[in-house]
């Protein structure tokens, strides 16, 4: 390769420090950095002792002498139900609320941690009725609904591990993850609402357990919440409701103490064979740093703050920052079950409203969403409760940085953007809002005690200014523990590329990254999207941000397409602003943005073509699928879109594609 890093291109020089009110005021301060800087280990046990309860406590912070495979507090014993909710309750806080849940035809329910913790310790005498123990697996296949959270509690409360699956995967993906895992329990519900509809759940269990594999599943029973009142099919003696099941079952129940180490959950990521990858975590190390991060990065005051994390449980951000953060934490969450449109496009800022959210943490893809919409919707709302905005997902460019910052944090909230994945479990690189001067669309720097660093295709680290590729260099508490029942796999995925570095092998999952002149790391996305053109490595994230920086763009996703001359071309697929869409032909909109493009980045970053659309393919949690654009820019057959939210997207995208610009 000529050129070992990624070239780094556009620059950012808004700086907004933190009030001085803010500071005097918030919960880290930039102590923590020293502390976990003179020793790491150290700053870890000291956390993990403070934040959590230890039915055996531990004596050995870390064994790393077996890497890539890590053990965090392993010698202690805890039981992660009890940390989320018995403890509180017996500190004397079972009145506050834990959950403002709010369903998307306008229910609600508002639950106090004495009440959850008794509907989870019902839970779990139910699952052991059924003959789930300790380290059986169980899937859970659920709307954003309270029950949700009640299923992970009780399955970790018995020491089993779940493995959550997001409602809007088809049966075949469901079936997967199911014989993956060796579930012995399926729970899920006749359906779940979405867009002003139900949505079927049930029938894709019925359907993912009737596929015929090379061996029969595992499942044992299925077990129904009734919450879209759909008809369902039933197969008795094996199809169980929820409602019916817990009648009598007792609410009294002992929580028993698991090592550290002990698995908590799978959750399933996609895998480059096809086959997903089902991501190990367990529980000592995981919910340290998920409590801690949560604090912190959203300077947590439990007493006070209600905290809302938009995404669904299905996902890691749900399990870490929905679920177990906040309820370790002892912190008032609100759980939304439908979609940020449903019934009108305000209804976010309506909750946000209704329940005087302080801390709000959402994605890129979402807040571009409502840029385009245009900023009188949540002006209509009253988001002066706001003290914090956090962003999660993808990269953010500046440009939506700014609005949110502006429009829903009323110019003064700080922004934490946060970098982590499924993977490390809990967040990485963030800003520490009373002690960072943010950098619109810049992570920032890592957490105290977190090891980042950035190398070239050599292994070496970049000089600041530099481009290259993310990778962690010391263990960390929330670390994946492996692949389920395939290390080998998980070596080869995460530690082989940069295994023969100095100080041992350097955790890598895919992401490019850039070091500004203060060592501050800005994400460039994957690196499966790092284009190379004319023998340049340019970043898609920094060609989208570009784009999105004009004030006729909403969203934009870049790819690179196969070219004779250059090896790649830059093709760009953008929408318009809501108020801007009539005012511009898509000839001279693609002419307009390619210019700009070029003013902003480089000539070299000029956009070969430019397609105007209505809307981009996005999975159901708000994930652009670039692959299938790249089929639509090179011309190829359109490949799977059973994960798109609404996979009509892509014809339209195919019928609207304007000819190459000369």
């Amino acid at each position: 390769m000529s050129n070992p890093s990624i070239d780094n291109l556009m620059h950012e020089e808004r700086r907004f420090p933190p009030t001085k009110t803010f500071s005097q005021n918030a919960i880290a301060t930039a102590g923590l950095y020293e502390e976990a800087k003179a020793d790491r280990l150290a700053f870890w046990a000291k956390t993990s002792r403070e934040l959590l309860h230890w039915h055996k406590p531990f004596t050995q912070t870390l064994d790393w002498s077996n890497p890539p495979f890590a053990r965090w507090f392993a010698d202690g014993e805890l039981n992660v139900a009890y940390n989320c909710l018995d403890r509180h309750v017996l500190d004397g806080n079972g009145d506050r609320i834990a959950i403002h849940w709010e369903g998307e035809p306008g229910d609600s329910r508002s639950i106090s941690y004495a009440e959850l913790t008794a509907e989870v310790k019902q839970a779990a005498n139910l699952l052991t009725g059924l003959g789930i123990v300790a380290g059986d697996t169980v899937a859970i296949y659920l709307p954003n609904v309270p029950e949700a959270a009640v299923a992970m509690l009780a399955v970790a409360r018995i020491g089993a591990i779940h493995s959550v699956v997001f409602g809007g995967f088809s049966a075949e993906s469901l079936r997967s993850r199911i014989d993956d895992a060796g579930a012995k329990l399926v729970i899920t519900a006749d359906g779940g609402w979405r867009k002003g509809k139900v949505s079927a759940l049930k029938p894709v269990v019925d359907e993912a357990l009737a596929l015929e594999k090379d061996f029969p599943h595992s499942v044992r029973n299925v077990l129904v919440l009734r919450r879209g009142e759909n008809d369902v099919d039933w197969v008795d003696g094996r199809d169980l409701w929820w409602h019916e099941q817990l009648e009598g079952v007792s609410f009294e129940h002992e929580a028993v103490a698991f090592e550290a180490e002990h698995p908590l959950f799978l959750l399933y990521t996609s895998g480059t064979t096809g086959k997903p990858k089902g991501i190990l975590h367990s529980s000592g190390g995981y919910l340290t740093q998920v409590a801690f991060t949560h604090k912190n990065v959203f300077d947590l005051h439990p007493e006070t703050d209600v905290y809302w994390c938009t995404a669904d449980v299905g996902w890691i951000t749900g399990h870490s920052y929905s679920i177990y953060g906040p309820l370790a934490n002892g912190a008032t969450s609100v759980i939304y079950e439908g979609t940020p449109d449903s019934p009108h496009p305000g209804r976010w800022w309506e909750i946000i409203q209704k329940y005087g959210v302080s801390l709000f943490y959402t994605a890129p893809t979402a807040i571009r969403s409502f840029m385009k919409l245009g900023r009188e919707i949540p002006d209509a709302f009253d988001l002066s409760s706001i003290r914090v905005l956090g962003s999660v997902g993808e990269p953010i460019n500046p440009e939506a940085w700014i609005w949110y910052r502006d429009v829903i944090g009323a110019g003064t909230a700080p922004i934490v953007d946060t970098w982590w994945q499924t993977e490390t479990g809990a967040m990485m690189v963030a800003a520490l809002p009373g002690v960072t001067i943010l950098k619109p669309g810049s992570a920032q720097v890592p957490l105290p005690g977190i090891s980042i660093d950035v190398l070239d295709e050599a292994g070496h680290p970049v000089p600041p200014g530099g481009g290259g590729f993310l990778v962690v260099t010391e263990p960390w508490p929330a670390m994946l523990r492996g692949i389920w029942g395939d290390p080998e796999r998980f070596v080869d995925t995460y530690w082989s590329k940069f295994a023969d570095v100095p100080g041992g092998p350097k955790y890598f999952a895919g992401d490019g990254a850039r070091l500004d002149e203060d060592k501050d790391i800005w994400l460039l996305g994957r690196v499966d999207d790092v284009m190379n053109v004319s023998g340049h490595r340019l970043s898609t994230a920094e060609i989208e941000s570009a784009l999105v920086s004009h004030p006729i763009v909403a969203e934009a996703a870049v790819v690179g397409a196969a070219d004779e001359t250059t090896g790649q071309a830059i093709v760009a697929f953008v929408i318009l602003r809501a108020d801007q869409a009539d005012k511009h032909t898509p000839v001279e909109a693609s002419a307009l943005l390619r210019a700009h493009v070029a003013g902003e980045i480089g000539a070299i970053a000029r956009p070969k073509r430019v397609v105007v659309v209505a809307e981009l393919p996005k999975t159901r949690s708000g994930k652009i699928m670039r692959r299938l654009l790249q089929d639509v820019a090179e011309g190829r057959a359109i490949g799977d879109t059973t994960t798109l939210s609404d996979a009509s997207v892509m014809q339209l995208i195919s019928d609207g594609l304007t000819p190459p610009a000369s």
